[in-house]
């Protein structure tokens, strides 16, 4: 017989908390349904979110009135549709009937060149063309006119300097600008890291609080609180599952990204884990905070879902940046963890940030961890009583 030299009291504990994991173990394998909700769940998510939430904008669909018809007309159309932004759908000779393709919603641009356009491109004479767009989706709209500038102000020192003209002489600025991190400006690769973060919440808070308030409905939490387990022997033995479970997703959904997606983790995997662990203690403490206000699972996933994490998804930077946010609200955003782990994940994967760029972050992931996990612990423990 091994013999431990542990205390025989601190023994009985660990045996307690031991038998209460396997049976918490148990209960979650257990259920058939729970387990692709767990573990497939993510993954799909990832999958979807991550090829379905991109702020790309691509096949531009325009409708062209070219009234000048000469080589150069033609020419300026070709850098267009050759740019793999824009698909012309439609031509037309009629100016008014522009206005009809617009409100019908069959295009989202109009492209419009006048009589004497090519001329003026010979005679090195300003040149105009008209562009009309659809302004009900605004960053939208904001998008296409950047990529129609690039493309003309492209175009336009071709010309110049197929025509013999020279910038520099003429006093112009030649910009050369490069993106750092992602050079190639794809939005997917600032999406993906942020649905990593939205996953681990929805999964570890949600998650907890049903598991808890299930018990509640069922029955079985009242069979616990009569047996020699201590409240925080409990608490540990409900947690410590849904940390694994957490860790688990993590990882499970990053080598989607590095593999599926093709995003590669420039900064330390170890940092990025050990943060992450930070960021479990707020969504664990938020989730048993819900089965306190919560009788039924329904009314936890509505609590969870639409108490907070639709506030944290819009107020974090998840989707829209914080900066462009009014004074008020970005405020409010310095008490939502979500906001700091964001900006973690994304540093760490995208520029391989270290903890000496992090370290206020991860400071504050941890401190607000900390309360918000003592804060429901106490609530908890208070309600069990």
């Amino acid at each position: 017989m091994e013999r431990s030299f542990l205390p025989e009291k601190l023994q009985r504990r660990l045996q307690r908390i031991r038998a209460l994991l396997k049976k918490e173990f148990g209960q979650i394998f257990k259920d058939k349904r729970m387990l692709p909700l767990i573990f497939v769940a993510p993954v799909l998510q990832l999958a979807f979110l991550g090829y379905a939430a991109s702020l790309d904008v691509k096949n531009i669909s325009f409708v062209l009135c070219d009234l000048d018809k000469t080589e150069q007309s033609r020419e300026f159309i070709q850098s267009f549709t050759n740019s793999g932004y824009f698909s012309m759908l439609y031509s037309t000779e009629e100016y008014q009937s522009i206005e009809r393709y617009l409100d019908n919603n069959n295009v989202s641009m109009a492209l419009v060149i006048p009589h004497n356009f090519g001329n003026k491109i010979i005679k090195h004479e300003s040149a105009h063309v008209q562009i009309l767009m659809d302004g009900s989706e605004g960053n939208t709209t904001a998008i296409i006119m950047s990529y129609a500038n690039q493309i003309i102000a492209k175009y336009s020192a071709e010309k110049m300097a197929s025509l013999g003209g020279d910038i520099k002489k003429l006093g112009g600025m030649n910009l050369e600008s490069r993106a750092w991190y992602n050079p190639t400006l794809v939005s997917r690769k600032f999406m993906v890291p942020g649905v990593l973060v939205l996953i681990l919440l929805l999964t570890t808070m949600n998650l907890t609080a049903m598991a808890i308030v299930k018990e509640k409905e069922i029955g079985t939490l009242e069979q616990l609180l009569v047996t020699p387990l201590r409240p925080a022997e409990m608490i540990l033995g409900k947690l410590v599952p849904f940390i694994i479970i957490g860790f688990v997703n993590v990882t499970v959904v990053t080598l989607v990204m590095v593999y599926g997606f093709d995003i590669p983790i420039r900064g330390s995997v170890i940092l990025l884990f050990t943060i992450a662990g930070f960021f479990l203690l707020t969504t664990l403490g938020l989730g048993l905070l819900i089965s306190t206000l919560s009788d039924t699972q329904q009314q936890a996933m509505m609590v969870g879902t639409f108490g907070l994490m639709s506030p944290m998804m819009y107020l974090s930077g998840f989707v829209f940046p914080v900066e462009n946010m009014p004074d008020v609200l970005q405020y409010v955003s310095y008490g939502i963890p979500m906001r700091y782990f964001l900006v973690v994940v994304r540093s760490i994967i995208l520029k391989g940030s270290t903890l000496n760029e992090l370290w206020f972050e991860a400071s504050m992931l941890l401190g607000m961890g900390i309360v918000i996990l003592a804060a429901s612990i106490f609530r908890f423990r208070e309600k069990m009583d």
